[in-house]
């Protein structure tokens, strides 16, 4: 999800035609699709980290980086859903539910 997220701010620079903010936004999204890799490959804390960093990031968007092609309503949106999915990811690996060192596939599926 953090991938999914993390690549509207691209999304919406092309829609715009904005190829500056694309190449800007590149870079965030860089780091987030690295901090997301790394958390499935080696804790899922480090997903539900960069699931509340671009919470972050949201908050600040318009500060650090103009792009005209985003909706006036998505940071806040998108601010929300990343905090909960966040907060909600974290209380899954706290209660046990779920394993921070897996991803939820079964190891004996995999053949």
């Amino acid at each position: 999800m953090t991938i999914v997220v993390a690549s509207y701010y691209g999304l919406f620079a092309v829609m715009g035609g904005f190829m500056r903010a694309l190449t800007l936004e590149s870079v965030a999204i860089g780091g987030f699709i690295l901090d997301s890799v790394l958390g499935f490959r080696l804790t899922l804390w480090l997903v539900v980290a960069a699931l509340f960093a671009h919470g972050v990031f949201d908050f600040f968007h318009g500060r650090l980086l103009a792009n005209p092609g985003v909706p006036a309503w998505w940071p806040g949106f998108c601010l929300a859903y990343d905090i909960t999915a966040a907060g909600y990811l974290g209380w899954l690996l706290r209660s046990g539910r779920r394993t921070a060192n897996s991803p939820g596939i079964p190891p004996d599926s995999i053949r």
